[in-house]
């Protein structure tokens, strides 16, 4: 097998790009049902970048939420933290509120991450994105079902307005393209649903981290993950003490 030219940031963006193109080729023409169409796009997408990266990083793990866990991730320092179709309801149901997840983690961080929102032909790259800026939008990304107790507290405390957005990345998306402010999460994820999405947003320059402020860490040998809040630097300790001592 050749050894691959592709650096890992080329690959994360080509591989988020390219299994939103095969998604959408899934949705052409409504030839599926809402069920087959969700099923097709969760196994297509995933074969498909499970292919990409057998062929350019064939020695590196993979962590992905449509593949058996391998455990031999963990003594791996580089893994590939994947969510070949973020929002699968979203998909089916054809609105544009879902993503593609593509994360490289070196030692549980994330180093090279690419989200893509294909329905809305964005693709946001961890390498080029610039820095969140601007005027607050008093905004708060939030669930199509609405408040998480936790985002509650914290709208509640800093005066937000709810947004309704569907899939974790394309909320995670709309802080980093300054649309909303903040996007907090009580209701447990699993790391692939928010790793890419937190890759981005902190080359952004924006705050993640866990509800108790911690530093987020992937890769771990339950990839669980109760909580996290991705938000603008300027209102993150207000924002954490709010949902530390909700009022």
């Amino acid at each position: 097998m050749p050894r691959s030219t592709l650096s890992d940031a080329e690959l994360a963006a080509l591989l988020a790009e390219g299994a939103g193109q095969v998604l959408l080729g899934v949705r052409h023409g409504g030839l599926f049902d809402r069920r087959e169409m969700g099923d097709l796009g969760d196994a297509m997408a995933q074969a498909w970048i499970a292919r990409v990266l057998h062929r350019h990083r064939p020695h590196d793990a993979v962590l992905s939420e449509e593949a058996d866990d391998d455990p031999a991730r963990l003594d791996a320092d580089r893994v590939w933290i994947i969510d070949p179709l973020d929002g699968t309801s979203e998909f089916s149901t054809g609105t544009s509120h879902w993503a593609v997840h593509i994360a490289l983690t070196v030692d549980g961080a994330p180093v090279e991450s690419a989200v893509s929102l294909p329905a809305q032909g964005l693709l946001f790259r961890a390498d080029e994105v610039p820095r969140t800026g601007g005027d607050l939008t008093g905004l708060m990304a939030v669930s199509r079902y609405g408040h998480s107790y936790a985002s509650a507290a914290a709208a509640g405390r800093l005066g937000l307005r709810a947004v309704h957005i569907g899939s974790a990345g394309a909320k995670a998306m709309a802080v980093v393209s300054g649309r909303a402010d903040a996007y907090v999460h009580d209701g447990g994820q699993f790391e692939w649903d928010n790793c890419a999405p937190v890759g981005v947003a902190l080359a952004a320059g924006l705050h993640c981290s866990r509800l108790d402020g911690t530093e987020i860490v992937y890769n771990n040998p339950n990839p669980y993950m109760p909580d996290f809040v991705i938000c603008r630097p300027e209102i993150a300790d207000d924002l954490l003490d709010a949902v530390a001592r909700p009022r």
